[in-house]
């Protein structure tokens, strides 16, 4: 059930540094081709810096760690690929199906290969008006359970990001700001919420991650990564976009998991496409770093 691409098998069993790195953002993040550029390029950074880039999907009912470029280009042009969150994994893996992982399936994957760091855009979070609807992303919960590191701009700026810093310290899983005391809103460098913790080395978050494993914690870690400065949008900008658009999937009546692809993409449009290139720079970005913490853990 579980397939491990020979390179990232190698990688592995030799302590080598690995990178596991998520498929929905390919087949419900971006447009065409742009999410199979992306990919390749990520795949590109994660090398020149040092590690293994492990791109994590469902294909045939098995559970695929390391993908090949045909493979990236079919889950790219896929049309109706399921979504997958822990709730659907066993699901779609027991009736043999297609799927992209999202935080929390990737989270599960990455453990059970031996991955301890992965690389994404943002983490999903609490909704706004979740006092409400009660939307909460199973990232959350993944994170309080599931010990893999996770580099990321923060939370997803469509979200409600003070109830989702709540959330983290109500699980305890540590939320590191790497070269920042803020925490950052994916496309903003700050959301003006403060962090308790920061880390500016690859060999500081590589310290804290073993410590945390030395103490036995049973859940990952939040590694938040600002976007680049030239690539940042502004708050007020995609602020209103957001609300904007947020009214726009509720007068449609857009819920549950199909509620962020929805205000991606109309945020894309929005913004006119700033929104898309601001994604794409920092999820490069993330590469980068946490490629860097990659190779300082296994250099321990």
């Amino acid at each position: 059930m579980l397939i491990v691409a020979p390179e990232v098998a190698d990688a592995l069993n030799a302590g080598r540094p690995v990178v596991a790195l998520e498929s929905t953002i390919i087949s419900h993040g971006m447009p065409y081709p742009r999410n199979v550029e992306t990919a390749r390029e990520v795949e590109r950074i994660v090398r020149e810096n040092g590690a293994v880039p492990a791109t994590i999907a469902v294909l045939d009912g098995r559970m695929r760690v390391g993908l090949d470029d045909d493979t990236l280009e079919r889950l790219g042009q896929a049309q109706g690929i399921a979504k997958l969150s822990r709730r659907d994994l066993p699901v779609i893996l027991g009736r043999g199906g297609d799927g992209a992982t999202t935080v929390s399936a990737t989270m599960i994957i990455a453990h059970l290969a031996g991955i301890r760091i992965f690389v994404t855009g943002g983490i999903g979070g609490v909704h706004r008006g979740a006092e409400r609807t009660f939307d909460i992303s199973a990232d959350l919960q993944e994170l309080a359970r599931t010990p893999v590191a996770v580099i990321c701009a923060g939370a997803k700026s469509i979200l409600d990001l003070p109830k989702t810093l709540e959330f983290l310290e109500t699980s305890g899983v540590p939320v590191i700001g790497y070269g920042t005391d803020e925490f950052p809103a994916f496309y903003c460098r700050s959301s003006g919420l403060a962090l308790p913790h920061r880390c500016d080395t690859p060999a500081e978050v590589a310290s804290v991650l073993r410590t945390q494993q030395v103490l036995g914690y049973p859940g990952g870690t939040v590694i938040a990564n600002p976007i680049p400065v030239p690539d940042a949008l502004s708050i007020g900008e995609i602020d209103a976009a957001i609300a904007r658009a947020l009214g726009e999937a509720e007068a449609e009546g857009i819920q549950g998991k199909d509620v962020t692809p929805y205000l991606l993409a109309r945020l894309v449009e929005l913004t006119g496409g700033r929104s898309l290139e601001a994604n794409i720079a920092l999820v490069k970005h993330n590469a980068k770093v946490g490629s860097r913490i990659a190779g300082a853990l296994a250099a321990d």
